[in-house]
C-alpha cells in the first residue's frame, strides 16, 4: 500500500475509534487544562499515542513529535528542523471539540530538514481528507485540488490576533479593515489551510508557529498554488527561528495581504515569537 493510503487509514482508524465517539460525550474529568488558557482531553492524549504506534510502525525511522508529547517534555522539539520527523497533531481545535463545536482536525505530516515533505488533514466528522505531496499536487477526497480564491473585491482574511495583547490586536483589525474582508477565524488551523485552498477564504495571518499546527496545511496549500512565509517573508520552514506565517491562496493575494498586514502600521514585523 502507497505511504499516502497507510497513512490516510490510520488517521480514520483512529478518529472512528477514539474522536468521533467523544465529541459531544467528553465527561468533566476528560478536559483538563495543561497550559494556562491551554486545554486538552483525553481524546487528544489517546489519539496521539494510537498515531505515534502506527506511524513507528510503518518503519520509516523518522523521529515522531507529537502535540501532546511536546506538552509533557519540550526537549522533544530540539533538533526539529533536521532530519526525518512525523508530526502529529491529533486533535486540532481541541477547544470547539471540547464545547461540543466544529470545527476540529486531525493533522499529520512528514517533514525532512524542516521542509514538510507529505501531509494529511482530516476533518473527524464529515470524514473530508486533504493530502498533499511536495511536487506532486494535492487532493482532497482523491480528488485533484485546483487553484482556487473567492473572487471577492476585498480578500476574504481570517486574522489569527488573538495571542497579540489586546491593544495590538485593535491596531491590526482598525488598518486591516481598511482594505480586506475580515472573517472569522475557525480557531482550527486544519479548518483554516483547506478555505484557503478550496476558495473559501483568501488570506490567513497566525502569530503562533507551532510546527504540527501548520506543517501539513502549508503543504496542501502550496501544491495548488497558494503561498506562505514568515512575516519577515523568508520561506516557512521548521525550526528556523522565525515569526509568524502570513498564508494567502496566491502570490499575488499574498502580496496584497503582505502589503496591509504587514505594513508599519500594524508593527507586527516587531512582534516576537515567544510562544512558538
Amino acid at each position: 500500500m502507497h505511504l499516502r493510503d497507510e497513512v490516510s487509514a490510520i488517521m480514520r482508524g483512529v478518529a472512528a475509534q477514539v474522536v468521533t465517539p467523544r465529541f459531544r460525550m467528553l465527561a468533566a474529568d476528560e478536559i483538563t487544562e495543561k497550559s494556562p488558557g491551554e486545554i486538552v482531553t483525553s481524546a487528544d492524549r489517546e489519539a496521539e499515542l494510537r498515531l505515534h504506534d502506527a506511524l513507528d510502525g510503518l518503519g520509516l525511522g523518522a523521529r515522531i513529535v507529537g502535540e501532546e508529547a511536546v506538552a509533557q517534555d519540550r526537549s522533544l522539539l530540539d533538533g526539529i528542523g533536521s532530519g526525518l520527523v512525523w508530526l502529529i497533531d491529533p486533535l486540532d481545535g481541541t477547544a470547539n471539540f471540547a464545547a461540543g463545536k466544529e470545527p476540529f482536525g486531525m493533522m499529520v505530516a512528514l517533514i525532512e530538514d524542516g521542509v514538510p515533505q507529505a501531509g494529511w488533514i482530516l476533518a473527524p466528522r464529515s470524514g473530508r481528507l486533504c493530502h498533499a505531496q511536495r511536487g506532486r499536487g494535492a487532493s482532497c477526497d482523491g480528488q485533484s485540488v485546483r487553484p482556487a480564491q473567492t473572487g471577492r473585491a476585498r480578500p476574504q482574511a481570517a486574522l489569527g490576533t488573538q495571542f497579540l495583547p489586546a491593544p495590538h490586536r485593535t491596531r491590526v483589525h482598525a488598518h486591516a479593515e481598511r482594505f480586506l474582508g475580515i472573517v472569522p477565524i475557525p480557531r482550527c488551523a486544519a479548518e483554516s489551510y483547506p478555505r484557503l485552498a478550496l476558495g473559501q477564504d483568501d488570506v490567513a495571518l497566525f502569530q503562533r508557529t507551532l510546527p504540527w499546527d501548520h506543517a501539513a496545511g502549508i503543504l496542501f496549500l502550496e501544491e495548488v498554488g497558494g503561498h506562505v512565509t514568515h512575516w519577515n517573508g523568508k520561506p516557512y520552514r521548521i525550526g528556523g527561528g522565525n515569526t509568524g506565517i502570513l498564508a494567502a491562496a496566491s502570490e499575488s493575494l499574498w502580496q496584497i495581504a503582505a502589503g496591509v498586514l504587514l505594513s508599519p502600521e500594524t508593527g507586527l514585523r516587531e512582534v516576537e515569537d515567544t510562544i512558538s
